[in-house]
């Protein structure tokens, strides 16, 4: 898939409510959304929360980066669009049109990795030295970009949109209508990497009844859309503790 494309579904979704509690920062010169979990924690491991669209635009990235920031670990959100996030509104029934192609023209993967690295070596310089990467739409493709360059140690990714394959352990949160990564592609992943065939490690979790976007922007008074948004988090989670 091309860099310059992204699906409707993308920029489709559900606002959810809570309030953050991380903090914004600025990490090597890049504005970070930061959560850090109370008492003590690892603090030479770090998870690269790497977002959608709508960036640290939308609350829900937020209080995802807080949650796991509650499960242990130093979490940042980096802010890979450069000030220009997916507009948030256009979650909301009075949204303004979107131009999604000429939005992603100005903020390609490849800007958007470099942005991601320039905080990786910000936190090396404060004693990081182990990564895990979780991405979500946009944010799975630099996952994968880390991944190409061994620069991460686990990744996960749920509803990846822009992707590639990896090269440490693997995640992948799927669900039953995804226009970027359908079923097709699902089932030929398994077939490539399931079975043990990708040694250092692959799962991928189906979760039925959710679209494109269920793990960050799904509708939440849906029970089965919920379930996968609580599901995937549970899984990532899981994977990390397994292999960061």
């Amino acid at each position: 898939m091309s860099d310059n494309q992204l699906c409707d579904q993308c920029v489709q979704g559900v606002i959810h409510e809570g309030t953050p509690v991380g903090k914004l920062e600025t990490i090597n010169g890049i504005v970070t959304y930061v959560g850090i979990p109370e008492g003590d924690y690892a603090k030479d491991k770090a998870v690269l929360f790497l977002c959608d669209a709508f960036a640290l635009g939308l609350v829900n990235n937020k209080l995802l980066v807080d949650s796991f920031a509650k499960n242990g670990y130093q979490t940042y959100a980096p802010d890979i669009f450069d000030g220009e996030p997916a507009p948030a509104d256009r979650l909301t029934p009075d949204g303004k049109p979107f131009d999604v192609p000429a939005w992603i023209g100005r903020h390609p993967p490849s800007r958007a990795t470099e942005i991601v690295k320039a905080v990786m070596e910000g936190l090396k310089e404060k004693g990081v030295t182990k990564f895990a990467a979780t991405g979500y739409c946009y944010g799975a493709r630099l996952v994968f970009n880390l991944s190409f360059e061994n620069a991460i140690s686990v990744s996960a990714v749920s509803h990846a949109s822009l992707a590639g394959g990896p090269r440490p352990p693997l995640l992948i949160n799927s669900c039953e209508e995804d226009h970027q990564f359908p079923k097709e592609k699902q089932e030929k992943a398994d077939a490539v990497l399931g079975d043990g065939k990708f040694t250092p490690g692959y799962a991928q979790h189906y979760f039925e009844g959710c679209q494109h976007g269920f793990a960050v922007r799904g509708d939440l008074s849906d029970p089965k859309v919920k379930a996968g948004k609580e599901g995937s988090f549970k899984n990532t989670v899981e994977w990390f503790i397994k292999y960061l």
